[in-house]
């Protein structure tokens, strides 16, 4: 395992992230026992992972309490933990600032820790990246003096907010949505490294599209069940140039990992995970490199086919 920089005061962490939503009950995908989600994070841990996202409203709390019963023992200086705020444990939407502390005070309770790494806001509406206009980041600045947190950010899924999050707060961590079939947030990575904003990559495997297992004639009866005939077949269609572009199939999910942290600015990618199967290819992935060439293709391949399609998430 290969660890970069992500925030100031904190250990490097690893490239290949845990994304803790699948630990939970009921999380929208497959569900897991707790034995098997303390199992997940404990082979994490003996892979090399030190870094897990969790968020409130994973399996309504049980994907934060379950993680904290899992890191029971190990020592909190040796892993970083980024949670967030806005989607509930009840499975509402608060995003209301006033909501801040309490939300946290949740999450370190499940969590059994007395503070998180990083806490950022989870996928809230564009207005609230405006920090002269929100005043969620005075509150998140109290709790970085109190101890509380080390850094705080937002999870996004456009440039446009992550540079007004950048330009108008002192926010130091963005979880972006970024894959070979959407890589608008890129145009963000030089700022980000600039400032030193550590960089988490989510959806990298574009909901399971990047893998490989997927095609035009694919059905599915979970949340991916937003999308349209249209949209399957139109995916179906550009994974099948990333494939061309790469020459082979073979490990494309790896392969697609890989793309994500073949940038500088990137300081960990977190792909779901739901076995310890793919959890250990998923790991794999950090082994792998791009050339220089392959990478310059696939966003030219963005620019010129992907980009104008306009693919729901």
């Amino acid at each position: 395992m290969k660890y970069k920089k992500y925030i100031k005061n904190t250990i490097n962490i690893s490239e290949i992230g845990l994304g803790a939503w699948q630990l939970g009950q009921n999380s929208g995908w497959k569900s897991m026992t707790e034995t098997e989600a303390t199992q997940l994070v404990h082979k994490s841990l003996d892979f090399g992972i030190n870094f897990f996202d969790t968020a409130p409203n994973y399996g309504h709390g049980t994907g934060e309490a379950r993680l904290g019963k899992a890191l029971k023992g190990v020592d909190r200086s040796k892993v970083v933990i980024n949670t967030k705020f806005g989607h509930t444990h009840t499975g509402t939407q608060n995003y209301n600032a006033n909501n801040i502390r309490e939300s946290l005070e949740g999450s370190l309770k499940r969590l059994q820790v007395d503070y998180v790494d990083s806490l950022i806001i989870h996928n809230p509406p564009s207005e609230c990246f405006d920090g002269n206009k929100n005043d969620h980041y005075e509150i998140l600045d109290r709790l970085i003096d109190e101890g509380k947190i080390k850094a705080y950010g937002a999870s996004l899924d456009t440039y446009d907010d992550m540079k007004l999050l950048m330009n108008t707060t002192n926010s130091k961590v963005m979880e972006v949505f970024f894959n070979i079939l959407h890589q608008d947030t890129l145009r963000g990575f030089e700022q980000a490294q600039k400032e030193e904003v550590g960089i988490i990559v989510k959806i990298p495997l574009d909901s399971g599209w990047l893998t490989g297992k997927y095609n035009a004639e694919s059905s599915f009866n979970d949340i991916r069940s937003r999308w349209s005939k249209q949209d399957i077949e139109t995916r179906a269609n550009l994974v099948n140039k990333v494939k061309a572009v790469f020459g082979t199939d073979e490990n494309l999910a790896q392969k697609a990992i890989a793309f994500c942290l073949a940038y500088d600015a990137v300081s960990t990618v977190i792909p779901g995970n739901v076995t310890i199967e793919q959890l250990k290819s998923n790991v794999q992935s950090a082994d792998i490199s791009i050339s220089p060439s392959i990478i310059r293709e696939l966003e030219n391949l963005y620019h010129t086919e992907i980009k104008k399609r306009n693919l729901p998430w």
